[in-house]
């Protein structure tokens, strides 16, 4: 029997790492080089946030650059993956009976591909994405990642995009490698421990951390990629952490792997 396709959260941070060596990137790319090569991948992004569940369809899906206030070069990067209508019908299936609509519109948004530039520079991987509905809880969007398991056995690269800690408004913006604030790592320390010892349930209650919750995460967006990825893990797998570290002060870069 083969061995199932890891799943991977990735914190992604500023739109700039697309033009950026450093560690998170060259970790990123250690990552592609390491896993097994996928047939495809299915990608969950916080910048794909609408309300009702959509997977895109197009068969050259257009890279969008969903951003403002960044360098006329950053603009300029295209990530010219195929797409694969035939991923997305499966995707459909799956999830059914909840209603998925196919959109042809959207494209990669740059939740997916600014990481996906250093992981898979070639752009030779076929790549869809899977929205996210804004209008259900937590647990909803844990519960397709259950649903979507059987991906793994069939070489689908499942990525979740967006940061455990993401507070813009506390973000060090002249400081990058600042120390990050005592909640950012208060939280991210316990969102790792409920991990290690498999209790989702925790993750998926994260508001019930109170304070450090309401700071680390004040919008859910960027969080809630991580819980299709936790519900893609199978029965007594352990995660993994292989990049870890904080940009100014207040975006958590962790990336969380299952398998």
């Amino acid at each position: 029997m083969n061995t199932p396709m890891p799943a991977i959260f990735i914190g992604h941070g500023s739109p700039m790492v697309t033009l950026s060596r450093n560690i998170y990137t060259e970790a990123w790319a250690e990552i592609g080089r390491t896993i097994p090569h996928p047939k495809a991948v299915l990608a969950v992004s916080a910048h794909w946030y609408i309300s009702g569940s959509a997977v895109t369809t197009a068969a050259s899906p257009r890279t969008i650059h969903d951003f403002g206030g960044f360098p006329k070069e950053l603009h300029e990067v295209q990530y010219p993956a195929k797409g694969s209508p035939e991923l997305a019908e499966q995707v459909k299936k799956r999830l059914s009976p909840l209603s998925v609509e196919r959109d042809d519109s959207w494209g990669l948004d740059h939740g997916t591909w600014t990481v996906l530039r250093h992981l898979f520079p070639m752009a030779d991987i076929p790549v869809i994405q899977l929205s996210i509905d804004r209008t259900k809880p937590p647990s909803f969007h844990y519960e397709l990642g259950r649903r979507l398991t059987s991906l793994r056995d069939e070489g689908i690269l499942v990525i979740g995009s967006g940061n455990i800690v993401h507070n813009l408004r506390a973000y060090l913006w002249e400081n990058s490698s600042a120390q990050p604030f005592d909640w950012a790592v208060r939280f991210e320390s316990r969102m790792r421990e409920f991990m290690r010892t498999g209790e989702d349930a925790s993750v998926i209650a994260y508001e019930a951390l109170g304070e450090d919750a309401l700071l680390s995460v004040p919008t859910p967006d960027h969080f809630l990629p991580l819980l299709y990825v936790l519900g893609l893990r199978k029965e007594g797998e352990q995660v993994s952490f292989p990049v870890e570290g904080f940009d100014g002060g207040s975006m958590s870069m962790l990336a969380v792997q299952v398998g």
